[in-house]
Formats: C-alpha cells, sequence, structure tokens
C-alpha cells in the first residue's frame, strides 16, 4: 500500500484546513494510472475554486475528503507512479488539474497529446479540467520553464479566452477596459492579450500596489480603488468581487458601462449581482475548438502564451516551498491577501 497525504478544507470555511493521511490501493484496475504530484502554482484563482465550488462543480473533481469539506484543485506536474497502459509507462510527466495531495489514482482514456480522465465522478464536468498533457508530446512545454507553467499555464489561458471574447465581440462598443486587482497575475495577463486591440486599459489595485501594476507597463493608466475614472463607453473586468467598486463603477459610469464581467475572486465571496455575468472560460474555449479546431487553437494560444513568457519571468519572483505544511501556510497567506504581487508560490509536494 501507498500512503498519501491530503489537504482538505472546510467548505464553509475556507480558513480551516487539515492534514489527512490514508492508504492507496497498489492494485490498478484496467485504464488506470497512479501519479505522485509533483509541483503546483498556488494563486487567488485557486481560492475561486473554493468560493463558487458548489456553482461550477469543482469540489466534484476529487471527491475524497470526509462530508463539509473538501479538496481544492490546483495546476502543475505530476508522475506516474504506475500504469495499466503501455502507451503511460512509470516516469511518464505530466501537467494537469491535480488534487492538494501526494497521490490520486485517474481512468485514463488516450488521446494525442496524453489522456483524460474519464472516472464516473468527472463524466459531466468541463473536459478541459479533465485533461493531462504528456510534456513530450507538449509543444508548448519547456522544462527550463516548469515553475512559469505550473503559475501561469491555467491563469494565462483564462486571460487569452477572456480577452479574445471581449474581442469577438468587439468590445461590446466600449473604446476602454476597466481591469479590478490589476496587479494579480489573470488579470495582467488579460492586460497583455488587449494589447495593441485598439481599446484603452485602465487598472485598479489597492494603493500599495500601484507602483507594482504601474511598472509592468501593460496598462494605459493605473488608478487605486478611490480615485474616479472617466466617464466613457466602458467594460468592466472584475477580478476582485469587490461589492463598493463595482457599485461605485456603476454610479460613475452609468449608461456608459457597456458590460460588467465577474471572472476572479479575490475576495471570499461570490457575487449575486445581477448587474454582472460570470465568465466561464470553458464555454469559450468550446466555442473556439468549434471556430478553429484543436489544432487551430493550441497555435494561437501557443503563440501568445510565448509571447506572455517571454515578459512574465522578469514581472515577478517566485518563491519555492514544499511539503503538506508550508502548502496550508501559502494558502492562508493567499486566503487573507498577504502575497505580494511581485511574488508567485510554487510547492513541491
Amino acid at each position: 500500500m501507498i500512503s498519501r497525504w491530503t489537504v482538505v478544507v472546510d467548505r464553509d470555511d475556507l480558513t480551516k484546513t487539515e492534514v489527512l493521511h490514508d492508504e492507496l490501493p497498489t492494485d490498478l484496475e484496467d485504464c488506470e494510472i497512479l501519479l505522485r504530484v509533483s509541483h503546483v502554482g498556488l494563486t487567488a484563482n485557486n481560492v475561486t475554486y473554493g468560493v463558487i465550488g458548489d456553482m461550477i462543480g469543482y469540489w466534484r473533481f476529487f471527491p475524497f475528503a470526509p462530508e463539509g469539506r473538501g479538496v481544492i484543485p490546483v495546476w502543475g506536474f505530476a508522475d506516474v507512479v504506475d500504469s495499466t497502459l503501455d502507451a503511460v509507462p512509470a516516469g511518464t510527466r505530466v501537467y494537469g488539474y491535480l488534487p492538494m495531495a501526494s497521490h490520486f489514482v485517474v481512468r485514463a482514456k488516450l488521446t494525442s497529446s496524453g489522456f483524460v480522465d474519464t472516472a464516473d465522478h468527472r463524466a459531466d464536468l468541463p473536459a478541459v479540467y479533465n485533461s493531462y498533457l504528456v510534456t513530450s508530446q507538449d509543444p508548448a512545454y519547456d522544462p527550463a520553464l516548469e515553475d512559469l507553467q505550473a503559475l501561469y499555464r491555467p491563469l494565462f489561458l483564462t486571460s487569452y479566452l477572456l480577452a479574445d471574447q471581449l474581442a469577438d465581440n468587439k468590445f461590446y462598443g466600449a473604446s476602454t477596459v476597466v481591469i479590478s486587482s490589476a496587479s494579480s497575475k489573470t488579470a495582467f495577463g488579460t492586460a497583455q492579450c488587449l494589447q495593441g486591440k485598439g481599446v484603452r486599459l485602465v487598472g485598479l489595485t489597492s494603493p500599495r500596489n500601484v507602483e507594482f501594476t504601474t511598472g509592468l507597463g501593460l496598462y494605459d493608466t493605473v488608478l487605486p480603488y478611490d480615485a474616479s475614472v472617466d466617464v466613457e463607453p466602458s467594460v468592466y473586468l472584475d477580478f476582485s468581487g469587490s461589492a463598493d467598486v463595482r457599485s461605485a463603477l456603476h454610479d460613475r459610469l452609468g449608461a456608459s458601462l457597456a458590460k460588467d464581467i465577474s471572472i476572479g475572486l479575490t475576495q471570499q465571496k461570490a457575487s449575486a449581482d445581477p448587474r454582472s455575468e460570470f465568465f466561464f472560460a470553458p464555454e469559450q474555449l468550446r466555442k473556439r475548438t468549434a471556430d478553429w479546431g484543436s489544432e487551430g487553437l493550441a497555435e494561437r494560444f501557443g503563440t501568445a502564451w510565448r509571447s506572455f513568457t517571454a515578459q512574465a519571468g522578469s514581472w515577478v519572483g517566485i518563491a519555492q516551498h514544499s511539503g503538506p505544511e508550508e502548502l496550508i501556510e501559502v494558502w492562508q497567506a493567499v486566503l487573507q491577501g498577504k502575497v505580494s504581487p511581485d511574488t508567485a508560490d510554487v510547492i513541491t509536494f
């Protein structure tokens, strides 16, 4: 038997955590693969998974927590420990959607780039989260950039698809895009994708992050939250989940606010404001897969990803951590908003 540790959180209070230990079976069934998680990135994006876990189904991906608690998904790399598939032998390295746990088992169906997990509990969940890329078959993989990929690739995919949706809809007639929590990684990834698209980019952030956000060179204007934005046709991209910021913008812009879209939630509550619509990246992913085909989408995303990573390494330093206890320490810091925007956290399991 293989011993596994798992970090679980209270689904009603994300600050409450516990490390559980159990045994994994060594006898795999047909098509099963045992993965050992190697290292992952942890950002405010993972908080969103917990905040809207019931709404989207994020708690259902890794259902091995006691009732009332859950396993927060993370993105990163894992290695095959044991496999019933000759095409995915032990030692194979994969990138994908992982639990806050040392090990887990997938029921694999092979694809051209790796495999998907076809376990019953994931059957009706968004396909993008069920796919695992074998690094030797991934054209975007660079072993020297694993930390950047673990941190940024899932965030940047959201950034890319959000920017694409805006452009695809001609920015809903707006000439300005206002972005809250502008120092966050998904937010400034979106700004990077929108550069040169013919819209003015206004970043809103806390006073302590104005200098960092301005230094990115991605926004035309960076303002603290208590400043007033210009009244002009605008789209609001809400990465903060702040009801106060939303209300202030609606009061200020009035009919000039063409669209209000919620993406991330750096605050620990989901918005129920009917003035805002929630952006769900898999929907735009499905649309563009239909429009361009899988290869066409991969080619376009790859070009954008390489442009982003060429700059991202100079914006944010990477802090290394290891083990479940340090994972919990980072989780608590992210929950409390204590992570500096110029630092990103990678945890080795």
